[in-house]
């Protein structure tokens, strides 16, 4: 009976399961419904279509993705409108979709995706590349391709490869063409780098060759000759066309376009060669798709789906992949226990109870879920993994980098956001670690437009009947670096010939024209002269422009072409020798500290020597002039007491050769002072200038007065102006107290023009700023930078040397043989001989001392205590003091003889048995004095 019991037990058990197996499976419904949303007739739609069918197929053969459910996918055409392309959005909603494939364009995309976010259901685009098309404000919106915004970044990379500075944008003007354009001036900004021109095509069908000719005649007339071109496949096609009829596609020009090209040539090849020939040397983005098995399998099996009278290109294979993501997105979907079930809309009402026509629309209740989904899925396509990041974009952008050649083109290397222009493939790169420094990025050689594969320089000096605005400064000092020819509109000077140098080795034309600064009356300001670039006035300065920090924030100067820098410019007079010219060599701390190292070396050398050297005693009155007499002899090396002690001889040598050094010095300073004339000054430099209150004077227009009172703290109250090398000369003259100037602060090649007339000042201290002269010219300007290489070669050949040779003339006073009084000689460049023969002889005076209190301590027994009051020890130290006193006084030969007595007759009085005086040694020793 129990038996029975179970097994019924058993039974019901089994058919309870069976049962809730089956309303589980039951969830699942035989068919879910998607849509997707492009355009047929078009380079991408085309290749999509057949992709999306093959797609579905293998989906619904393979039961084990769905379980048993079927996809059924509903396409619409779009006809490249973006209305239809609503109204055919806007069907799907009444259809129960659970996703949209598509849409193909991004206009239609910003508007769709409103839709989606409200109704819930996901918007998975293969084809959608608009940079703002952001999940912030679309959550529902999924990019199942590379975002125009890496796109971008690999233009920009490209274009600082090279070395580019300025590119020309031709671009759709929607959505799409205005944002890419966009997040290219931001990249391209981080490279320092910018769009110069932009040119903006309708985005409507049928653009007139005219329209089309007037809009390229302006490209040409521009200074990049680099162009962008982000348009879609028949206007891309059509400027080419009219690009080669211009003359565009010759050498010079870069074109580069975005990946419209690289899938039209994908998918349209082998092209006619009437078309391959306009676009010979062009460089094309193409999204990269990493080689696989898989990939090659469907390439194959593509040809037979097509009959090879259509490519594949790789957005077909991103429609291939999205549906698949959508599958395995609904599998799990249901896995998760979702359902499909969809609810109205009560907002679609009107206010009046009324229904609109879009009230058979409903939400997807399930979407966020599915969404969910979708972001979460992680599988391999056609396209390689398959996940997506933060943004929902998918993650490792990566583009190849082709280049059109004859009838085909080649890949010249790769993008990718991890690190950059290569040669390597990108998934290769992703296992190492991420190097994005300009040495290491990496391009295969370029065939050029025009078959060139020298790398073109981007821009060209624009030919278009316009002359350079060159500004010029009109000066009325110092003619002949620049000025302006009396009663005609020429310039002439060194300035200008440079400039004319430089321009002759440009390896193009430029066509400039001269434009005087100034009123003639006085020298222009410099600061205003190089402002006027920044506003247009001039398209650059040439002059004796100096290049200083505030002038290069806001334009940028050529290499210098002349070497400069502020000197010191002060009025001289000669020094005459006199009777006391021997005393001038050096200064009175000099020579007081010499005279006292002297006497010390005296006294160290007494007290080394007067124990043991007879010549070193003697009366204190003969004692004192043989110290007198010893450290001044050695001056001439004619000392003629003999030095005993191994520590006196030591000290000796080393003051012999500290007068070595002083003697010759002395010795070179007096035959200079003697043999040459000499010029002093009471100014001996900046830092001497600016520790006084004197006027200073500075040129009319220079940066010196801003440097002075900016840079160096001058009061402005001290800056005299003047104008002319007169004026220079007559301010110095008069001096300070006539109202004048102490010194003149100008640039070096000034400051050589003066001299070589005015044989009264010279140059006083060193050259305390590095400057120099450059041409000017606005920021970023390639100008700048071909003229620096042009001034370069001129300096390599020596043609700069010549120029300067043939204008400024030379001083007379260049010949003159008189010198600036140098600087006497100073204790400061003798410390260190000082100190090291001071911590010498200090050192061997430590050691005297030390042997000398060994000595007696060793041979003189210490005092008996004779009282333990205060009292009674200083009567001991005063007599021990004196003891010493006349222990150091006693010659050491001498004592020696004492000692070797006293120790003889201790000897005796011990053999006679206790003798009291030899138990007292002080009562011995007061016996024997």
């Amino acid at each position: 009976m129990r038996l029975l019991w179970f097994a019924l037990l058993l039974v019901l058990n089994f058919v309870i399961l069976l049962n809730g197996d089956s309303n589980k499976a039951s969830s699942r419904p035989d068919v879910v419904n998607i849509g997707a949303l492009f355009t047929f007739n078009s380079t991408i739609g085309r290749v999509a279509k057949i992709a999306i069918e093959a797609a579905i197929e293998d989906v619904n053969y393979n039961s084990t993705v769905l379980g048993g459910t079927k996809l059924a996918i509903t396409m619409q055409d779009t006809k490249c409108s973006g209305f239809i392309g609503i109204a055919k959005a806007l069907q799907f909603m009444e259809t129960d979709s659970v996703a949209i494939i598509g849409p193909q364009s991004s206009v239609i995309a910003h508007v769709i995706s409103q839709v989606s976010n409200e109704l819930q259901v996901p918007l998975v685009s293969f084809a959608a590349t608009d940079p703002t098309l952001s999940s912030i404000q679309f959550p529902f919106f999924v990019r199942m391709t590379q975002s125009d915004l890496y796109q971008m970044a690999a233009v920009a990379d490209i274009v600082d490869y090279y070395g580019w500075r300025d590119v020309i944008a031709v671009y759709i003007d929607d959505n799409f063409g205005r944002n890419g354009i966009a997040a290219l001036g931001d990249q391209l900004a981080q490279k320092r780098c910018r769009i110069s021109y932009k040119v903006g095509i309708p985005p409507v069908v049928g653009v007139s060759l005219s329209e089309m000719l007037d809009l390229l005649v302006k490209v040409a007339a521009a200074e990049s000759r680099v162009v962008l071109l982000h348009v879609n496949t028949d206007l891309g096609l059509k400027i080419f066309e009219v690009a080669q009829s211009l003359g565009m596609m010759r050498n010079g020009y870069v074109w580069i376009a975005t990946d419209w090209l690289s899938s039209f040539l994908d998918s349209s090849w082998p092209l006619p060669s009437a078309t391959m020939d306009t676009m010979q040397g062009v460089l094309v983005l193409r999204q990269h798709i990493p080689d696989s098995e898989r990939k090659r399998e469907f390439f194959s099996r593509w040809k037979n789906l097509t009959g090879g009278s259509l490519g594949l290109n790789s957005y077909g294979m991103y429609a291939y992949d999205t549906v698949w993501l959508i599958a395995h997105a609904i599998n799990t979907f249901f896995i998760d226990g979702g359902n499909i079930s969809f609810s109205n809309d009560s907002r679609l009402r009107n206010s009046q109870g009324g229904r609109l026509q879009l009230d058979a629309m409903s939400i997807f209740s399930g979407g966020k879920l599915l969404l969910n989904s979708i972001l979460q899925s992680s599988l391999l396509g056609l396209t390689g993994p398959v996940q997506f990041n933060s943004d929902q974009s998918l993650i490792n952008p990566a583009y190849d980098v082709i280049n059109i050649i004859g009838t085909g083109f080649r890949r010249i290397g790769y993008w990718c956001n991890y690190s950059g222009l290569s040669v390597v493939p990108p998934e290769t790169l992703y296992g190492r670690p991420a190097n994005r420094s300009s040495a290491d990025q990496q391009l295969y050689s370029v065939i050029w437009p025009g078959d060139i594969t020298v790398k073109p320089r981007g821009w060209v000096a624009v030919n278009n009947g316009k002359h350079l605005r060159i500004g010029v400064p009109r000066r009325v000092s110092f003619r002949e670096f620049v000025t302006q020819v009396s009663k005609t509109d020429m310039v002439k000077g060194l300035c200008i010939d440079m400039f004319i140098a430089a321009v002759n080795l440009l390896p193009y034309a430029v066509q400039y024209k001269f434009i005087p600064y100034g009123d003639g009356l006085k020298n222009p300001s410099y600061n205003e002269l190089v402002g006027l670039i920044t506003t247009d006035v001039f398209d650059g300065v040439v002059g004796d422009i100096a290049i200083v920090t505030n002038r290069t924030q806001i334009v940028d100067f050529t290499q210098p072409y002349i070497e400069s820098g502020l000197y010191v410019v002060a009025p001289v007079r000669k020094l005459s020798t006199g009777g006391w010219a021997f005393l001038r060599p050096f200064t009175p701390q000099m020579w007081c500290i010499f005279a006292g190292f002297f006497l010390f070396i005296g006294v160290v050398v007494w007290i080394l020597e007067h124990r043991m050297n007879n010549e070193f005693r003697g009366p204190p009155r003969n004692q004192v002039i043989t110290i007198v007499w010893f450290s001044f002899s050695t001056l001439f090396f004619a000392h003629r007491q003999n030095t005993l002690s191994t520590l006196g001889r030591l000290v000796v040598i080393i003051w012999l050769f500290v007068v070595l050094i002083i003697n010759s010095s002395y010795t070179a300073s007096l035959t200079s002072i003697l043999t040459v004339q000499h010029l002093s000054s009471p100014i001996k430099g900046i830092n001497s200038l600016m520790r006084s209150n004197e006027p200073i004077g500075f040129q009319v227009g220079s940066f010196t007065e801003h440097y002075l009172s900016k840079e160096l703290g001058i009061s402005r109250s001290r800056l005299v102006p003047l104008g002319s090398p007169d004026e220079f000369a007559t301010a110095l003259e008069r001096g300070p107290k006539n109202g004048g100037i102490a010194a003149l602060v100008d640039e070096c090649p000034y400051v050589d023009l003066f001299l070589s007339s005015h044989c009264k000042f010279r140059i006083v201290g060193e050259e305390f700023t590095k400057s120099g002269w450059g041409f000017a010219f606005p920021k970023d300007s390639p100008l700048a930078v071909d003229f620096s290489t042009a001034i370069l070669k001129l300096s390599e050949d020596g043609e700069l040397e010549r120029i300067y040779d043939k204008w400024p003339s030379r001083s007379s006073c260049t010949s003159d043989s008189t010198e600036l009084e140098s600087d006497r000689l100073h204790f400061k460049s003798f410390w260190g001989l000082y100190l090291s023969c001071g911590v010498a002889i200090l050192l061997a005076l430590l050691i005297h001392i030390v042997q000398l209190v060994l000595q007696f301590r060793r041979h003189l027994p210490e005092e008996p205590d004779s009282s333990s009051t205060s009292t009674g020890q200083a009567s001991s130290l005063s007599r021990s003091f004196q003891r010493f006193v006349s222990f150091v006084s006693e010659k050491e030969e001498q004592f020696r003889n004492r000692s070797k007595r006293q120790q003889s007759d201790v000897s005796v009085c011990n053999e006679e048995n206790g003798d009291e005086s030899c138990r007292n040694p002080e009562r011995r020793e007061i016996e024997i004095l």
